[in-house]
């Protein structure tokens, strides 16, 4: 396993309710502008905190793609004691994903892309699977000393992260969820 990628053996810390509290999933729902019927792709899904409600917002499926089997095993149960079955999962690393051009209208990237080794090449990646108009919604830790998340040195600035996104061709907007937490809302043109 990547010194940089997370350890499932702390999966209880993704469905803790205090991390509702600050990621709450109703607002990363409201960042992503959902209709109702988009196809949508959760990329180091781990064991659903964000793909569940995903999936109870939209009407299509669900790609949750993750590194780890244990993770993905968990969010299968999790689907099932909520009756949610609109979840197709894979597991993959996220630098080459195997879904033709334009897979996906909606794309999120959530507490992942710092422990992903070539930033620039998955961001390419990431935006060919998405429509023209599709939206990546980067979540992921500001680069401060903080209790939770991984260590500073494994963290990328919010301001770096927008230059990396914007490079690639994105519009972007960013914001802050809380000053541990930063969001980059990025569109194709």
């Amino acid at each position: 396993m990547s010194e940089k990628r997370f350890d499932p053996k702390k999966a209880h810390k993704l469905v803790d309710p205090i991390r509702e509290e600050i990621v709450p999933p109703q607002k990363i729902l409201e960042l992503l502008s959902l209709s109702g019927d988009e196809k949508i792709i959760d990329l180091g899904a781990g064991n659903g905190f964000l793909t569940l409600p995903l999936a109870e917002a939209t009407s299509e499926r669900v790609m949750a793609v993750d590194v780890e089997d244990g993770m993905l095993g968990m969010l299968d149960d999790r689907a099932k004691e909520q009756n949610i079955r609109n979840i197709d999962r894979m597991k993959s690393q996220i630098e080459i994903l195997k879904f033709p051009d334009a897979s996906f209208q909606r794309a999120v990237a959530a507490f992942v892309l710092h422990e992903v080794d070539g930033i620039e090449r998955t961001l390419r990646e990431i935006k060919r699977i998405l429509t023209t108009n599709g939206q990546l919604l980067v979540l992921d830790w500001e680069e401060v000393e903080s209790d939770e998340g991984p260590p500073l040195d494994h963290r990328i600035h919010s301001e770096r992260m927008e230059k990396l996104v914007e490079n690639e061709g994105f519009e972007v907007e960013k914001g802050h969820l809380n000053g541990d937490i930063y969001y980059i809302s990025a569109k194709v043109g």
